[in-house]
């Protein structure tokens, strides 16, 4: 009797263990498919030729290399890059992705490597080019009372009107917090969707990232563009733009991690964000 429950645990064990090894092989990355937009210049956009281009995708290429894996990006619309990449079609998402508390209830997310407030934007010549509290910075997990008073401020400002704002961006999520109650909100597939409506007046003021803001305003038809109102960080909108992985990869989240870390310590992520927005978006 006791030599067969030996036996029986011996094999038991041999299964485990034979088990636990192939799942550490199968965990042994040598390719990643990476998705991003393409079109939220210049984190990432897709030249007339057809290529992706933007500080995404160069820094993919840097992370890749100190992986040591052999990567491909491709481009996924925005509002379904979350549940494809849940479904499995690609491994990793470098998107201008923010790591909220709200997606980490669905994905992983890296360390950051980007770091940007979210701000409304409307034309220069529009009477809320010089919103209250422009300028300043607020951070919405901190000094509640204050935040709130300034918020107050801006929606007295723009009560009544239309605000764009990409479908499923951070934007969305600080008008839905915010403003909804006050504002009619206009959602569009893509940024350039709601700049071309905010130039021709469809629209009377606009959110999304400080860096995108920036950057669109370069671009031949949106010189008018001007920011306004505060600056949005924290809170509801997180830590930070990061890599998006499907949920218990930790293997996966490691590489990433380690990769970012190195990048940044070696001033790459400076390097590129500067050639990218003019501007260090380190975190």
């Amino acid at each position: 009797m006791k030599t067969t429950r030996l036996l029986k645990t011996l094999i038991v064990s041999a299964l485990v263990l034979t088990t636990a090894s192939a799942y550490a092989e199968e965990k042994k990355w040598t390719k990643l498919t990476i998705a991003t937009e393409g079109a939220f210049r210049p984190y990432n956009f897709t030249n007339p030729d057809g290529s992706l281009d933007g500080y995404e995708v160069d820094l993919y290429k840097d992370l890749c290399a100190r992986m040591k894996i052999e990567c491909t990006m491709v481009a996924q619309p925005f509002d379904s890059i979350i549940p494809a990449l849940t479904a499995g079609k690609f491994d990793a998402i470098m998107a201008g992705l923010t790591a909220t508390p709200k997606r980490e209830e669905t994905i992983d997310f890296s360390i950051s490597y980007g770091l940007t407030p979210q701000t409304f934007a409307t034309l220069k010549d529009s009477p809320y080019a010089k919103l209250p509290h422009t300028g300043e910075t607020l951070y919405l997990a901190q000094d509640e009372a204050g935040v709130q008073k300034a918020i107050d401020d801006v929606t007295a400002e723009i009560k009544g009107k239309t605000v764009g704002v990409q479908s499923a961006s951070l934007g969305l999520s600080l008008l839905d917090k915010y403003f909804k109650d006050s504002i009619e909100i206009q959602e569009y597939k893509t940024t350039d969707q709601h700049d071309l409506d905010l130039g021709s007046g469809r629209v009377d003021l606009i959110v999304a990232s400080l860096a995108y803001l920036t950057d669109a305003a370069k671009k031949p038809g949106n010189e008018g563009i001007v920011m306004t109102g505060p600056y949005f960080k924290g809170g509801i909108l997180g830590r930070g733009v990061a890599v998006g992985l499907r949920k218990n990869e930790p293997e996966l989240k490691k590489m990433f991690d380690e990769a970012i870390e190195a990048a940044k310590a070696d001033g790459t992520v400076k390097r590129l964000s500067e050639k990218w927005f003019g501007f260090d978006v380190t975190p």
